[in-house]
């Protein structure tokens, strides 16, 4: 696992029923390409990168990315969905190694 991952994302508290809404998401992660090398022994260092991420809304899937190398550390992603309901976003981010971070955000739906 990653140290120091740290999600966050910023959705809206209330929403009308039928707005667009934004949301945006940040993740703290190295994000490390396995292009470089390491500078003291010359060998090339892992790849090691989030490479998918997904949001669901009250258990429906609303988004996913898959990630590729060329991504940059602390990926932010921003996206909009329809507000239907209130209920609760659940952010999911995976990396290589299989970990898994999430995060999780409550809307209501006037």
């Amino acid at each position: 696992m990653a140290k120091n991952v740290k999600p966050r994302v910023k959705v809206p508290k209330t929403a009308a029923k039928g707005e667009i809404i934004e949301i945006k998401t940040l993740i703290s992660h190295k994000m490390e390409s396995g292009q470089r090398k390491d500078n003291k022994t010359g060998e090339k260092i892992p790849r090691m990168i989030i490479n998918k991420f997904t949001c669901t809304y009250n258990g429906v899937e609303v988004f996913s990315a898959d990630w590729h190398p060329a991504i940059s550390t602390n990926p932010y992603m921003a996206f909009n969905t329809v507000a239907t309901e209130s209920g609760t976003l659940e952010f999911t981010w995976v990396d290589d190694e299989g970990s898994t971070y999430t995060k999780s955000a409550k809307i209501t739906v006037q």
